[in-house]
């Protein structure tokens, strides 16, 4: 079938929406999903410019959330009309994903990196070329294509129009906290970069009972929402020294956890640094960026640690739906950081979102979706 797409043709180009797109029929194990809305994401924009490279031309886009219109012959988990938020794809049977780890997925970049579907064949081609897809799932369009291991179930009273970044930014910060990290109640927590999978790791250590729940940015705007979304306290780093601040925060020690979402070398920098002593660092941005730790003074002698995380070390269908439930008990107010974009403005929406100017922009892609009250 023909669907519209915005389609980046070579890098480094804006986005063209073409609507002319040939989508993959549905397979045995596939769904056909309508797209209402999609987040934009930073790892959008590093494929958009060339810092990674599926391939050109590419359809981007892993924030999707849409209605199902069609299911393959062995789907028994989803039926027609289900709401549904995408997120990434794995297997489900090597030995990272039975033992629950599917961020891990032995295959993880071949299903969701290599620009075709698991399959191994083309996801979208116009005029019988291939294009590339992302996170076997390519949410900027008006139809796509996914596998049901892509797809989390929603109950239909959620605006689909909000929930779309809960499948990446928002899973992979709080994840990062929840899965990975796992704060104590009465720990200490800072985190570096107020985007939204700062604020995302941050609303989660206020959730698990952090006493000390430290923001640090450069933006008062964003440092003042971080406030309102739980942080305990807020750093501008540009007018303070962030190491500094917190480890008067914390009786001179620093904290127990920090998580880095900036990529800025120094800010990571920092964020090792404001550690006490057997403190874990986080880094969880996609940057190029290379730092130098003391394998003396900051790792062995402080015991401190500093790891990766890829997508919050999530299970999507597990930690989607109770990042849903603390957002409806008031504890996860990931939408405050939103803002709508019709679907034609995704160059100036993703321009807003290189310069700061929204948090998380989303595109609105169905413009007649109605959620229901």
């Amino acid at each position: 079938m023909k669907i519209k797409a915005a389609v980046v043709e070579k890098m480094g180009a804006n986005f063209t929406i073409k609507d002319n797109i040939d989508l993959h029929e549905v397979g045995p194990t596939d769904l056909q999903i309508h797209m209402v809305a999609s987040g934009i994401c930073h790892s959008d924009e590093a494929i958009r410019k060339g810092d990674a490279d599926l391939g050109y031309p590419v359809i981007l886009g892993h924030e999707g959330a849409g209605i199902v219109e069609k299911v393959g012959e062995q789907v028994s988990n989803f039926q027609v009309g289900d709401h549904v938020i995408l997120s990434f794809y794995a297997d489900g049977i090597c030995d990272k994903c039975l033992r629950g780890i599917p961020t891990q997925c032995r295959h993880y970049g071949d299903y969701n990196l290599s620009g075709v579907r698991a399959d191994g064949e083309d996801h979208f081609q116009e005029n019988g070329q291939h294009i590339s897809d992302m996170f076997n799932q390519s949410s900027f369009t008006t139809t796509t294509v996914v596998d049901q291991r892509n797809a989390v179930k929603i109950d239909p009273d959620i605006d689909l129009r909000k929930v779309g970044p809960l499948g990446c930014g928002y899973v992979t910060g709080s994840g990062t906290v929840f899965n990975t990290l796992q704060p104590k109640p009465g720990d200490t927590i800072a985190v570096f970069g107020t985007g939204a999978v700062g604020l995302a790791a941050m609303m989660a250590g206020r959730i698990s009972g952090c006493t000390r729940v430290i923001a640090v940015d450069i933006v008062p705007e964003r440092l003042q929402l971080a406030k309102e979304l739980g942080a305990t306290h807020t750093i501008n780093s540009k007018e303070a020294d962030a190491v500094a601040q917190i480890k008067e925060l914390t009786n001179g020690y620093g904290v127990d956890w920090t998580v880095d979402t900036t990529g800025v070398k120094t800010v990571i920098t920092n964020a090792v640094q404001a550690l006490a002593q057997g403190g874990t660092c986080a880094a969880i941005a996609v940057t190029p960026q290379l730092i130098q730790i003391s394998t003396w003074n900051d790792l062995c002698v402080d015991d401190k640690k500093i790891i990766g995380v890829n997508m919050g070390d999530s299970i999507p269908q597990v930690d989607i739906p109770r990042l849903i439930e603390f957002y409806k008990l008031g504890m996860f107010d990931f939408d405050k950081t939103e803002k709508f974009y019709d679907f034609e403005d995704i160059n100036q929406a993703n321009a807003d979102s290189v310069s700061g100017e929204t948090i998380k922009p989303v595109l609105i892609i169905d413009k007649d979706y109605k959620p229901n009250k």
